[in-house]
């Protein structure tokens, strides 16, 4: 009986940080370029998520890109905190999340050959988000899920942008965007022993902002991006991964203008997952430019708090 129990122990910790690879929490600057493993694993169904998190960045933070703003050295630290919960759509897998972030931003930037600086704090902009497991993830209870094993799992998302953030048109950099964007993504993961091998795809697409600086309107074209992890899992619940994305597109336009902007950026970072008890795991994460056309070379640190309750836990 002893060792039946500890069995019973091991398999709700091994679900808490599987479930909770619903976010990265990557939000340290307006327009952070997420990186993000297990955006499309299982977990079942009824289970929510509280996430508490930190994340730090360092260097040339992109932010609106029409205007020859130059040398962008700028410091933020972002607090998150963001809820998820697991459905049932259909039969299929699939989860809901929420995001409200907080950020303190300083810095400086060259602007027309002079340096400026910046001092702001407040909330960006919010970020829902639809996911659901088209293939290989079923909707499962806590009961069924403990004899699930992931192969293939074909997954899809939106996620929606929602201009709530701090937001100054006086002022070259802000915290928020002005703008509403959406993102939707499809991405694959495949299971071989304690590997899984992740790809994603994206688009962004967004609203044209009608506050921009200096009374001008600024428009956007869509920012493609693709990822890749390789990730490792030690049992107990504890799971490392290697990250990689790049990001193409997004050129701006002013007033109608086309801006020679245009974004060809890689970053590389890593992720590491463990589990406090059967109800609280910790994430830690970083991630730098390792090449940039325009714009977010920037170093990329945080890590993240996660609570799980519900679906028979």
């Amino acid at each position: 009986m002893p060792c039946s129990r500890r069995h019973i122990q091991s398999r709700p910790r091994r679900l808490g940080v599987a479930g909770g690879s619903v976010l990265l929490l990557g939000i340290a600057a307006a327009q952070a370029q997420d990186i993000e493993p297990r955006a499309f694993s299982n977990a079942p169904v009824g289970v929510n998520f509280l996430i508490a998190g930190y994340a730090y960045t360092r260097g040339g933070i992109a932010f609106d890109s029409a205007l020859p703003v130059k040398n962008p050295q700028l410091e933020t630290s972002s607090m998150v905190l963001a809820y998820a919960r697991v459905l049932d759509v259909w039969g299929k897998s699939a989860k809901f999340d929420a995001i409200v972030p907080y950020t303190w931003l300083s810095g400086s930037a060259d602007y027309h050959g002079q340096p400026l600086e910046r001092v702001v704090d407040g909330f960006t902009d919010s970020k829902l988000r639809f996911s659901v497991n088209l293939y290989g993830a079923p909707a499962l209870r806590l009961k069924e899920f403990k004899a699930y094993r992931q192969d293939v799992i074909v997954g899809a998302s939106l996620q929606v942008s929602v201009p709530w953030g701090q937001y100054d048109e006086s002022r070259l950099v802000n915290i928020g965007m002005s703008r509403w964007s959406i993102k939707p993504e499809f991405g694959v993961s495949k299971a071989i022993g304690s590997w899984t091998l992740e790809l994603s795809a994206a688009a962004t697409l967004f609203t044209e902002n009608r506050d921009f600086y200096g009374g001008n309107r600024r428009a956007q074209d869509p920012l493609y991006s693709a990822q890749a992890h390789a990730i490792y899992g030690f049992g107990s619940g504890r799971w490392a991964s290697l990250d990689a994305t790049h990001f193409s597109g997004g050129r701006t336009a002013l007033n109608g203008i086309s801006n020679d902007d245009r974004q060809e950026n890689w970053r590389l970072g890593g992720t590491l997952a463990f589990p406090i008890d059967a109800l609280h795991s910790i994430k830690l994460y970083a991630s730098s430019g390792v090449s940039a056309l325009t714009g977010n070379n920037y170093d990329l640190i945080g890590i993240a708090w996660q609570y799980r309750w519900g679906g028979g836990l």
